[in-house]
């Protein structure tokens, strides 16, 4: 094992337990290649972290890592490099980075990708939406704020137990008004599995497909969001409906797509 793979999950390592070894190769395999490998020492170089602990969650497009430093922890998004990832992507947010970056490469896209969520996570922090910092990027891996107590990722809405529906309810709301009015931003896939459960209020993360209000198809993507959301709130108990959504989320000053 080479220098670069001592940094990823060391903890792993002193387990002996073959599934657990198992696991570990298959991660390595299926994110950390050599351009990769490469990427996270140079991350570590520049004092972005010190090593990889443990997968927090995988899925098609990449996955997120626990990882600590001197400054505590971290959360770390490694991009699959690969014309699949983007095959998962909505249409509407490839041809929007298509036309920011004039890229044609796909490892380059998905660089540019990365690039991107980096920079809407840092303007939604400038429009006080509550989401995770953006700290560094570099190539396919973008370090963020680690959201969780004591070291334990916060779990997805999706997976918590929400003890005040209506509570939850109101955060959402003020939540995606932020986004819409102080950001300029309809996120496009805001649904409860891409809202953590932090400290009882939501905090939205995989920003990147996000499009500006201006997008001809903003307030359609608003409308669904609102629709996944709300009948998932009203399932728990909550009192809303989409159209005061809508309107409290500043979607009725959106125009229509012709």
């Amino acid at each position: 094992m080479g220098k670069a793979e001592q940094l990823l999950f060391p903890r792993m390592e002193r387990v002996e337990d073959r599934r657990r070894e198992r696991q570990q190769g298959k991660l390595l395999d299926e994110f950390f290649d050599h351009a990769t490998l490469v990427t996270v020492s140079r991350l570590v170089n520049q004092g972005q972290f010190d090593t990889l602990d443990y997968p927090i969650s995988t899925g098609k497009e990449g996955g997120v890592f626990r990882a600590t430093g001197q400054e505590g922890f971290r959360a770390v998004k490694v991009y699959r490099v690969g014309n699949a990832v983007f095959r998962h992507l909505p249409a509407y947010a490839v041809e929007q980075l298509r036309r920011e970056s004039s890229e044609r490469n796909y490892a380059r896209l998905i660089y540019a990708w990365t690039r991107r969520e980096h920079t809407i996570l840092r303007r939604l922090r400038d429009a006080h939406v509550p989401c995770p910092e953006a700290y560094g990027h570099l190539r396919n891996v973008l370090v963020m704020e680690f959201i969780g107590t004591d070291g334990i990722a916060s779990p997805r809405l999706q997976e918590a137990e929400v003890k005040d529906p209506q509570a939850m309810a109101d955060d959402i709301v003020t939540l995606v008004r932020r986004m819409v009015r102080d950001a300029g931003l309809v996120h496009g896939d805001l649904s409860p599995y891409n809202l953590l459960y932090h400290g009882g209020t939501a905090t939205v993360i995989d920003v990147a497909q996000s499009i500006p209000v201006e997008h001809p198809q903003a307030r359609e993507l608003l409308l669904r969001d609102i629709k996944i959301l709300t009948k998932y709130l009203r399932k728990l108990g909550a009192e809303i409906h989409p159209d005061s959504f809508l309107e409290a989320a500043g979607g009725n000053s959106l125009p229509a797509r012709s």
